[in-house]
């Protein structure tokens, strides 16, 4: 998925340098150790990841097609791979399919989905028209706080007249999408319902359990497909797909602190529920997703499994002290009265690390404060957006913060190796940076 650090202030180019310029206008001065605060964006691969990485690459370079020893070895290495991912997310080894990533994964789903109804509709009807003759069209009902994989995708559908697509706006009370409004929307002719399980840049969690309960409930000839993109949520909080009850379940590697690829979790994949490749080629992955595999990435996303499911309450209690920290110490620098939390809603479960709050005050658009902060690496919102200029977050508009709070929103996201050390530095950075730019203004 395309939300690397693209927003986060950059590191100077040149490390080695012993100064460093500010297009801001800071004087020159020391370059300073930066701290990262961005893992909604992408984390950094685990040393263990990386060894398992580097073996692969070294003892596993064949082709996990063939039977000399290091195809073998390759085959090995994917086979472990994929019960270890399957562990982590409560599935089977058969359901798990290797992707380049979360876009590929989003995008079979909806593929799957309409070229399942189709083949449904003219296997039960004879044809996809209604009794006057007219094209009945596939449906599919999303949110409009998805991921831009998932909101492009529906989007695109939608202008080229190959789907309807309901985007089902979160509650502005709750941040979340609620049961009522996802069951208020279906359709006959409703194919798909996709919903993230936690949002990027709020952190909030939502109903996916209970959506599939109530579309399950209905009693329908056509079947609803259900499918959860869960790149925020892996080893931040517990997920398992079959607890979920979805049929598709999307799975980010470079999310958990493992490479650049991905995985979709599919509920008894061609047998139970339906999938279509996107791609046609040699055969691999049971022609779900053809194309010789990348065993040493994979290699990584399994070692990457592994220690979530080792981990992961460590792993979330930690990020979640960390957060709770991070806000005390904003709350006692900047004041109750000059801050919105913009990751609190009130009875919605949150992601354990996630903190996206503004800074009351002209001038401290999120850009412009982190711009001016010298240490911090965080974003304004989703990585994906970094072509939107000084727009705020449209997912934050739509959660109902105002429009001059989202514009001074900062996602400050942070990982396993975050300590409340480096919180202290980085509150006092943003209270260096606001100070600064109150001055200027």
């Amino acid at each position: 998925m395309c939300e690397k650090a693209g927003l986060s202030v950059a590191l100077d180019q040149n490390q080695n340098d012993s100064t460093h310029h500010d297009p801001l206008g800071h004087q020159d001065g020391p370059v300073l150790d930066r701290i990262y605060m961005d893992y909604n964006a992408t984390t950094p691969i685990d040393p263990e990841v990386t060894t398992a990485v580097t073996e692969a690459l070294i003892d596993a370079w064949g082709n996990p097609s063939s039977t000399y020893l290091p195809g073998v070895k390759a085959k090995a290495i994917i086979d472990r791979s994929r019960e270890s991912v399957a562990g982590m997310v409560g599935g089977r080894p058969a359901d798990i399919i290797f992707t380049s990533g979360g876009t590929e994964a989003n995008n079979m789903v909806f593929h799957s989905a309409l070229e399942h109804f189709w083949r449904s509709r003219v296997s039960a009807e004879g044809g996809g028209e209604n009794g006057d003759g007219e094209k009945i069209l596939p449906h599919i009902i999303t949110s409009n706080v998805e991921h831009d994989s998932v909101r492009l995708a529906a989007g695109h559908l939608a202008e080229t007249g190959r789907a309807d697509v309901t985007f089902v706006p979160v509650s502005k009370v709750s941040g979340r999408v609620e049961v009522a409004d996802v069951m208020a929307a279906l359709r006959p002719s409703t194919c798909l319902v996709s919903v993230m399980l936690a949002n990027n840049e709020t952190g909030v969690v939502m109903p996916v359990r209970e959506i599939c309960r109530g579309v399950r409930a209905l009693r329908r000839a056509t079947r609803i497909l259900l499918h959860t993109d869960a790149a925020q949520a892996i080893g931040k909080i517990r997920v398992d797909a079959r607890e979920l009850e979805v049929d598709y379940l999307t799975i980010v590697g470079h999310k958990f602190y493992a490479p650049r690829i991905g995985a979709l979790f599919v509920n008894g994949p061609g047998t139970a529920t339906p999938v279509y490749p996107l791609l046609f080629g040699g055969g691999q992955e049971r022609n779900f997703r053809p194309g010789t595999e990348n065993t040493a990435m994979i290699a990584g996303l399994g070692k990457a499994a592994e220690l979530v499911s080792a981990n992961l309450a460590k792993y979330e209690t930690h990020q979640l002290d960390i957060r709770l920290y991070l806000e005390r110490r904003l709350l006692a620098v900047f004041g109750k009265e000059n801050l919105r939390f913009n990751s609190h809603f009130p009875d919605s479960d949150t992601l354990p690390n996630t903190c996206n709050v503004s800074i009351s005050g002209p001038g401290l658009q999120g850009r412009r404060v982190l711009s001016t902060c010298r240490r911090l690496l965080a974003s304004v919102g989703a990585a994906c957006h970094s072509d939107r200029g000084d727009q705020p977050s449209h997912i934050l508009l739509n959660c109902g913060v105002p429009y001059d709070v989202a514009s001074n929103a900062l996602r400050i996201s942070v990982g396993r190796g975050t300590s409340r050390a480096d919180v202290d530095v980085v509150v006092e950075d943003l209270r260096e940076a606001v100070e600064q730019l109150g001055r200027r203004d």
